[in-house]
């Protein structure tokens, strides 16, 4: 398996993770899934009164320098990480 199937294959994993995941390690996720299929930031930082979404905008911009396949492997780790932690095979 490739490392694109494998991410497709952990990005699906990630969507069962339960409702008690910290939203610290969603948004290391959110910023690493962005970075692995996005690439760098390319939109300005949202205001100050819309924290949730400059939240996910920080997070994504903590990842900015990692390449394409780094943030693929990284994501994988952390969804397996996450899903240990709970109980579930990954």
């Amino acid at each position: 398996m490739g490392l694109q199937e494998e991410f497709e294959e952990y990005a699906e994993k990630a969507k069962s993770l339960p409702e008690s995941t910290t939203n610290e390690s969603k948004l290391i996720l959110y910023g690493l899934y962005k970075q692995a299929t996005v690439g760098p930031v390319d939109t300005g930082r949202p205001g100050i009164f819309n924290m949730r979404d400059r939240a996910k905008w920080d997070a994504w911009k903590a990842v900015e320098g990692k390449s394409k396949e780094e943030a693929m492997n990284d994501y994988i780790t952390k969804v397996k990480q996450l899903l240990e932690e709970v109980g579930v095979s990954a």
